[in-house]
């Protein structure tokens, strides 16, 4: 067994050689544990496929450890792996801006990129951008699914990403970002069909009622009858459009009852055109995280966005 250095980290052998390690290399390694891949962690770094595999093989020359089993698609940590990035992953991370982005202008730093769900980057995200536009911050934004998201972070392509749920993991730090409640809504022509027997009836009053989704399999909707009426969704959705503003724009319109975050049809209930069903002391309420690209701190301008993003939700 390799004797241990006394002032090093415990459960890591000291680098054979020279007994110093090269923070490029610890670099590299790093991006391929986030990514999950030589390939995705080359797109990261900038860098070429062939070039990350070389450094991770000295790397693993130099510790005497494999840090990655290779697999028939991207690469898996060894436990060893998974004890050094637990031990470089802050340091590294911190040193970021000071070894180089920091020092960027303002006119050279480079675009942000931004992901998350389209409603809600919409109605709760792009007005408060101003501030950051008028600091010279350019930003690429992008919509799509959280899981999708979080790939395409991992793989570099985007710096943060707002996450309907926590990513699993210690490679993709995340913070709580801002909590969405969901209400059971109609336009006032059903409301007045279905009057008070909710209250008595329970969601049996809905029976007869169509239901406007955003999935064939009812995510939203399911959720909401578990937390709120406990019990099963039994009854099948009458129209499903893959996109809430559209859910919203059908039960304004009156093609039936749905379940919608509150921030975005806030403003119909305000003026009449939605009625509000059920007002449960307990609503539903689902967690949204900002997730940040390792190594992305780099760009000084994605900590601006990131403090800004947690700062609006605050005050919101």
């Amino acid at each position: 067994m390799r004797d241990r250095d006394p002032n090093g980290p415990p459960g890591i052998p000291p680098p054979q050689g020279s007994g110093l390690l090269d923070l490029n290399l610890l670099r590299t390694f790093l991006a391929v544990y986030r990514a999950g891949a030589f390939t995705a962690g080359a797109r990261v770094l900038g860098l070429s496929q062939p070039t990350v595999t070389t450094q991770i093989r000295s790397l693993e020359n130099q510790l005497g450890r494999e840090l990655f089993e290779r697999l028939s698609r991207g690469v898996a940590p060894t436990p060893f792996a998974d004890e050094l990035a637990a031990r470089v992953m802050e340091p590294l991370d911190a040193l970021g801006p000071v070894s180089g982005g920091a020092l960027l202008g303002e006119s050279d730093a480079e675009p942000v990129h931004l992901a998350g769900p389209a409603e809600y980057l919409t109605h709760c995200v792009m007005p408060t951008l101003a501030p950051l536009v008028d600091k010279g911050v350019r930003l690429r934004v992008a919509f799509g699914l959280t899981d999708d998201l979080l790939d395409g972070l991992r793989a570099g392509r985007h710096d943060l990403v707002v996450a309907t749920l926590r990513p699993r993991g210690r490679a993709l730090a995340s913070v709580p970002l801002a909590d969405e409640e969901f209400v059971l809504v109609a336009a006032p022509s059903w409301a007045e069909r279905i009057g008070s027997r909710l209250a008595a009836e329970g969601p049996a009053a809905l029976h007869g009622v169509p239901l406007v989704s955003y999935a064939e399999d009812l995510p939203i909707v399911r959720r909401y009858w578990r937390h709120v009426f406990d019990r099963r969704l039994t009854c099948r959705p009458t129209v499903t459009v893959p996109d809430l503003g559209a859910v919203k724009a059908a039960v304004v319109g009156g093609a039936g009852f749905s379940v919608l975050p509150r921030y975005l049809c806030a403003d119909d209930l305000a003026s009449g055109a939605l009625t509000l069903l059920n007002d449960p002391d307990d609503p539903p309420i689902n967690t949204g995280f900002l997730v940040q690209r390792p190594g992305s701190s780099t760009n000084p301008h994605v900590a601006l966005v990131r403090d800004h993003l947690l700062r609006s939700a605050r005050e919101a």
